[in-house]
């Protein structure tokens, strides 16, 4: 293993061997700080009641709380942070990003005010920029290749953990605060209880900074045509020119998959809540096991089905996945418009929930296996800030605007989460369809 910041030696592409115990322990480390990420991202989703009545926040202003404050910093620095992976220690970047999160998500707590809210949750948003370059392209150096794809899928995971521990103990956490005398405690005690929840959800983060410290900068994993140095912009530039008939369909698709993956768990709260009466803690702990179960089943599904397809011969198998599953996802979003019932919407939820995971790992997998090494980090952050721009930026905002302006009652965001999502999920069946055949002429050149 090369020491943090070194230049390691090339390796083959493929070694085959198979992964090591650090390997391993690297993707369980990489896994909970995904997840802790996504507790610190969404738990603000199951606060939407609260917050409204103490800062007297309409849905469309509460938006830009879950989308453009934390998205704006989000884009910001992910492509300072991609580079920083690609020419520096991804190990020390991993380790400054969770303990920064971690303080943003903290101070989200300690908000008195709106703005206050507003950019602690763009310090969490600007910190949370260094997880995915860094994590995909470490963990591409870490496996075979033949493993990628189910290392990935362990990893991403983390989203549907953290989105489902979010919603079931913010909920429980949120219902029983109420109840608790905190004013002998000193600086606690004026606090209100989505201030709590705030505190607790960044207490994880820094108990994973103690993990991170075991974790190996590994050697990077060379092709035939990299040169182990680093690549100059220009070159990187000329790449995604040369291979834009793949990039920029794969970019366009899955951002527009992304809209459909961040507006459920953002909106479908509100909806069970406000449509059918359910309680914050009822909605919380179901949907959330939902968010968990499902999302994990189908990220873990997602490289089983591509093998099975790649042993049929199909070698575009990662992106012919994440197309069927954005075609599926039409009429399954338009089905919630139709909800006659709070089991209906779950069952509508959950299918969703299994669905969109269903092609994450694939799509990061194969962005790493058609991307030379010296600019992993790179395009890992342009498609984390193209899905972030669509996913945690629009996504909420564009539900809220049309819950406000165009059917104008709360009690309709159910069917403005619906006509977003299908949308979403036939822009995205779209471009990802458009994206297989450069796929398979990028990997010819491999």
């Amino acid at each position: 293993m090369a020491e943090p910041g070194e230049q390691a030696a090339p390796l083959p592409v493929d070694t085959e061997s198979a992964p090591s115990a650090a390997a391993w322990y690297l993707i369980f480390v990489l896994t909970l700080a995904y997840t802790v990420s996504f507790i610190d991202r969404q738990v603000l989703n199951l606060l939407v009641a609260p917050l409204k009545a103490d800062f007297g926040l309409s849905d469309t202003r509460l938006s830009l709380l879950q989308g453009l404050a934390f998205t704006t910093a989000y884009i910001l620095f992910s492509p300072l942070f991609g580079r920083l992976a690609d020419t520096g220690s991804r190990r020390r970047l991993l380790i400054g990003g969770i303990g920064l999160w971690s303080l943003g998500t903290g101070l989200c707590g300690l908000a008195r005010g709106y703005w206050q809210l507003f950019f602690a949750r763009a310090a969490v948003g600007g910190a949370e920029a260094s997880l995915t370059p860094a994590a995909w392209s470490i963990i591409a150096d870490s496996f075979p290749t033949r493993m990628i794809p189910r290392a990935f899928s362990i990893f991403l995971m983390g989203p549907y953990i953290g989105g489902g521990l979010a919603l079931i103990f913010g909920g429980l956490l949120l219902e029983a605060a109420q109840g608790w005398d905190l004013g002998a405690v000193p600086y606690l005690g004026a606090l209100q209880p989505w201030q709590v929840v705030f505190l607790v959800a960044g207490l994880p983060g820094f108990a994973i900074l103690l993990l991170m410290l075991r974790i190996r900068e590994p050697a990077r994993k060379l092709a035939a045509q990299d040169s182990g140095q680093r690549m100059p912009f220009a070159q990187v530039w000329r790449t995604f020119a040369e291979r834009r008939d793949f990039y920029g369909n794969f970019y366009a698709g899955m951002a527009s998959l992304v809209i459909v993956l961040y507006a459920f768990p953002a909106w479908m709260p509100a909806m069970l809540m406000r449509r059918f009466g359910a309680s914050a803690a009822t909605v919380g702990v179901q949907y959330g096991v939902a968010v968990l179960v499902t999302g994990s089943i189908g990220v873990l599904a997602g490289p089983v089905i591509a093998g099975w397809l790649q042993r049929r011969g199909r070698i575009d198998a990662l992106m012919r996945v994440p197309f069927f599953a954005a075609l599926a996802l039409i009429p399954i979003s338009l089905a919630l418009a139709f909800a006659p019932s709070y089991e209906f919407a779950m069952v509508v939820a959950t299918l969703a929930s299994f669905t969109y995971s269903l092609p994450q790992a694939l799509a990061s997998s194969g962005l790493q296996m058609a991307t030379p090494n010296r600019m992993r980090g790179i395009s890992s952050s342009v498609y984390v800030f193209v899905a972030s721009v669509m996913g945690l930026g629009a996504a909420p905002t564009i539900v809220a605007l049309l819950t406000d302006h165009v059917f104008a009652d709360e009690r309709s965001v159910g069917l403005s989460l619906s006509v977003t999502c299908a949308v979403a999920a036939g822009v995205s069946a779209f471009f990802v369809g458009r994206a297989l055949k450069g796929y398979r002429r990028v990997l010819a050149l491999q």
